[in-house]
């Protein structure tokens, strides 16, 4: 028995510890975790919270890759915005791109000038990745030391002018450099060599636009980024991986020993190329969602952890930029609110439980981001917790969402899973208080 009063105690006959369900108590103090005990432990609090009979409770989610685009494109996405669709969803944690803001994350000013953009916006906790570009090998150290959580690359054309790829050369440069500060790179990995050779036939024709990126795009540019950590001695992860083709190559990366992880996204996850209509550019991404077959292997990768986590990629845009022509959309999936639904919705659906989707998408995303305090219910974490109804059904609507543009992949869908009660370091949160605050890297 605890013989110290907590400042919060919640109850449950569900709750997702140690990766498995049971009955437990959560005692929090100082917005941390300071005993898990059983259901009925004799314990005082200043408050307590009983669990619905239908409710599960969860760590929050730990989102590492969300693209909120404050400032500079601010129309597309901004903290508040992206922060409260994270709120909803049962997401605790976002760690943001270094693009599409306007400056991109690249130097120790831009970070400074999108924390001050961000300062008083965030519902939930956020942190900051920067961003690795032709000419700013001398600026990794300086982000590194105010926090980032690693770097990002492009190894194609990111869409955005201000954010060039690196070429195989500037790939190793920077990553020798990562090696020697103890950072992380990650990488959007696929070859531009590949995409240029594929056709690339303009139209609303879902079929032509996967055709424009094929898998060996990413099992070439996954095997560059392999090579590379074995010659830097560097670690790397692998962003949205889509193509199930590249999974031998990285099965026989981790084999070998070498500090490689990779991340899905829910909709890979969610949704078949065989299923999206022609002009649906809702579901355009980059890379592309792949058949269905495609589909069943990023399942079993997942389960078998050749794939460690699954994060939503959430980037958004104005309506506009979503027109009808695949190869000049705007791409990517506006998500971060469903997606913690989304794979839930899949899941359960192939057999696998609540504590399966709290590994990936809380544990091991907060793991691969260094996150010490997040991503679980055990002593000594950060009290971020939800109350989850897994059985109730959602019906999404894109203007029932709170990201800023009514456009969505999953408008019109009906999902499984509902976050109905939300705590950030062990205080409730809402959508009226923006009580999220900055992270960074080793934090104590």
């Amino acid at each position: 028995m605890s013989t110290q009063p907590f400042d919060l105690v919640i109850r449950a006959d569900r709750a997702v510890v140690d990766g498995a369900e049971r009955p437990a108590s959560v005692g929090v103090r100082r917005g941390r975790v300071a005993e898990i005990g059983p259901r009925d432990a004799d314990w005082s609090a200043a408050a307590e919270v009983v669990l619905a009979d239908d409710e599960v409770l969860i760590p929050g989610m730990v989102d590492t890759h969300v693209h909120v685009n404050e400032p500079g494109r601010t129309e597309w996405e901004g903290f508040a915005s992206a922060t409260r669709a994270a709120l909803r969803g049962g997401t605790t944690t976002i760690v943001d791109m270094p693009l599409n803001s306007l400056p991109p994350t690249t130097t120790v000013d831009a970070l400074e000038i999108k924390q001050k953009a961000a300062d008083g916006q965030c519902f939930v906790d956020v942190g900051f990745w920067g961003g690795a570009v032709p000419g700013n090998v001398e600026d990794l150290l300086p982000l590194h030391d105010a926090g980032v959580f690693g770097f990002k690359c492009f190894l194609i054309d990111s869409g955005v002018p201000e954010f060039p790829p690196l070429s195989p050369k500037q790939l190793r440069e920077h990553m020798r450099r990562t090696a020697l500060i103890g950072a992380l790179m990650i990488v959007h990995a696929e070859s531009a060599a590949e995409i240029d050779a594929a056709p690339t036939v303009p139209g609303p024709r879902y079929a032509d636009f996967v055709a424009s990126r094929p898998d060996a795009s990413e099992v070439s540019a996954i095997k560059v980024v392999i090579d590379t950590m074995r010659e830097t001695g560097s670690r790397a992860h692998i962003l949205h991986l889509s193509s199930a083709e590249a999974l031998p190559l990285i099965r026989d990366a981790k084999r070998e020993g070498l500090p490689l992880t990779v991340e899905t996204c829910p909709h890979y996850l969610s949704f078949t190329a065989e299923a999206i209509r022609d002009g649906s550019t809702a579901h355009k991404c980059c890379p592309p969602i792949r058949s269905s077959e495609n589909q069943t292997r990023l399942w079993k990768a997942l389960a078998d952890g050749t794939i460690d986590c699954v994060v939503s990629d959430h980037s958004p845009s104005t309506a506009d930029l979503k027109t009808d022509d695949f190869q000049t959309a705007w791409g990517g999936v506006a998500s971060v609110q469903v997606a913690l639904a989304a794979v839930w919705t899949g899941a359960r659906e192939r057999g696998h439980g609540l504590a399966d989707v709290v590994r990936w998408m809380s544990e091991r995303s907060a793991q691969v981001a260094g996150l010490q305090h997040k991503g679980g219910i055990r002593v000594g974490a950060d009290a971020d917790l939800v109350a989850f109804a897994p059985d109730e059904v959602t019906h999404v609507t894109a203007a029932g969402l709170e990201h800023k543009n009514p456009v969505t992949a999953y408008d019109e869908l009906d999902l499984t899973g509902v976050a109905r009660r939300v705590w950030l370091r062990g205080n409730e949160i809402s959508t009226e208080r923006a009580d999220g605050r900055f992270l960074e890297r080793g934090e104590a």
